[in-house]
C-alpha cells in the first residue's frame, strides 16, 4: 500500500505510463488498486495517526527504499519507459548479475526494473 497525495495522478501514472489496469478507484475512501499480471499495488491517502517519539510526523509521503520488479525483457521495458518517466539511473549491467534501471513515479517513489543476466 503506497501513500499518495494525488490518488487520480497515481492511478494515471501506473496505468498510462506503466501499463497497469485500474481495478478499483474510490475517491470517497481515498483508495485505489491497480494490477499488471501478477503484480497488484494499492494506493491510499496518508493515514492520520500519532507517530512514535523521534519519528517523522504521520502523513509524510516517502519511502526509505525502492520497489523492485523482475522482468523478462528489461531492455524492451527500458525503451518503453525511458522517455515517459523521470529516470533515476539508466539501464546497465551490475556485478551482482542483474541488468536494471530505475525511474521515479509521480510520488517520488523509486521503481527499479531488472532481469538476471548470464554471469559470464
Amino acid at each position: 500500500m503506497l501513500w499518495t497525495d494525488d490518488l487520480e495522478a497515481s492511478v494515471a501514472f501506473y496505468c498510462d505510463v506503466l501499463g497497469f489496469t485500474a481495478d478499483v478507484v474510490n475517491l470517497d475512501w481515498g483508495w485505489a488498486s491497480v494490477s499488471l499480471g501478477e503484480v497488484s499495488i494499492m494506493f491510499t491517502r496518508p493515514l492520520e495517526f500519532e507517530s512514535p517519539p523521534g519519528l517523522e510526523p504521520p502523513g509524510k509521503i516517502g519511502c526509505t527504499g525502492s520497489f523492485y520488479f523482475n522482468t523478462d525483457d528489461v531492455d524492451a521495458l527500458w525503451e518503453e519507459l525511458k522517455d515517459k518517466a523521470h529516470v533515476s539511473y539508466d539501464i546497465e549491467d551490475f556485478e551482482h548479475g542483474m541488468r536494471e534501471f530505475a525511474i521515479y513515479d509521480n510520488n517520488g517513489y523509486i521503481l527499479q526494473f531488472g532481469q538476471e543476466i548470464d554471469p559470464e
